[in-house]
């Protein structure tokens, strides 16, 4: 059984009264950390030498899924209150890497609060969307006047149709580390040729544009130089950063209702 284990740290001299041990990967990751939960605010944390034998624990909770995905590792726990946090990595400007420990209600203190609107989309009373088999953790749509069906497109993971079931728009969806190891190997710009291909398109990503300078791994500047090339390259698929999950799923229902209204009218008008 794999555990989060929260200790003091013997070192009376730190400013990081606490260590942790987080088991991502083969080897766990040892921090030194201001708080033992971010309760409040975002936690700063340093990486520490080793864990200490006969280190004092302060608690010891059974982990439910420990994942790194890109600059952050994503740490759920066996519990029922305070179990979900995140550890992102980035550098300072001075080249120093930096680790903040945050949960869900720290994360929304430094996002826009505002209320998501329940309007309809362009005036449709139900959209109907597709939904690419391909995509493992799909919108839901809870909250919107939306039909959903599963099927393969031939572009995009969100898409629309067509009363003769042509795909007419079409939504690509990304983190921001699918963004980044896209980018990197390349195969983005593959996806934003398939997009350009359809009458109207996008990629939202679900998170803010200046995360993407803080990617580790990578010489500053070259996510964003990469970015604005293929930006170039396509002029007619907007890349479009909505920062968080909800807003970037909210964007997609009315990016998609939008488009559909046009291209019904467009197709009127032309009969």
């Amino acid at each position: 059984m794999e555990t989060f284990v929260v200790a003091r740290n013997p070192d009376g001299e730190s400013q990081l009264p606490y260590l942790i041990r987080v088991p991502v990967g083969p080897t766990p990751l040892v921090l030194k950390a201001r708080e033992t939960w971010p309760r409040t605010s975002k936690v700063y944390c340093h990486r520490a030498d080793g864990w200490p034998e006969g280190a004092e624990v302060v608690e010891e909770v059974e982990v439910r899924s420990c994942v790194r995905r890109g600059p952050a590792v994503d740490l759920v726990l066996a519990r029922a209150r305070e179990n979900r946090s995140q550890l992102v990595f980035t550098r300072l400007r001075t080249g120093r890497e930096a680790i903040f420990w945050q949960s869900a209600r720290t994360t929304r203190q430094a996002r826009p609060g505002i209320r998501v609107p329940t309007r309809r989309a362009s005036g449709w009373a139900v959209l109907d969307v597709v939904i690419d088999t391909r995509e493992r953790y799909p919108y839901r749509f809870a909250q919107q006047q939306v039909s959903v069906v599963r099927r393969a497109l031939r572009a995009g993971d969100y898409g629309v149709e067509s009363a003769d079931g042509e795909l007419v728009a079409a939504v690509e969806r990304k983190s921001l580390a699918d963004l980044a190891g896209d980018l990197v190997d390349g195969s983005l710009a593959y996806q934003l040729a398939e997009l350009a291909s359809l009458w109207r398109a996008a990629l939202v990503v679900e998170d803010r544009y200046s995360a993407v300078y803080k990617a580790e791994r990578v010489k500053e500047g070259f996510l964003p130089d990469l970015l604005a090339r293929l930006q170039v390259r396509y002029p007619n698929v907007p890349i479009v950063f909505c920062e968080t999950r909800p807003l970037a799923e909210q964007w997609t229902y009315r990016f998609l209702g939008a488009a559909l209204a046009d291209h019904t009218l467009e197709a009127g008008v032309g009969e």
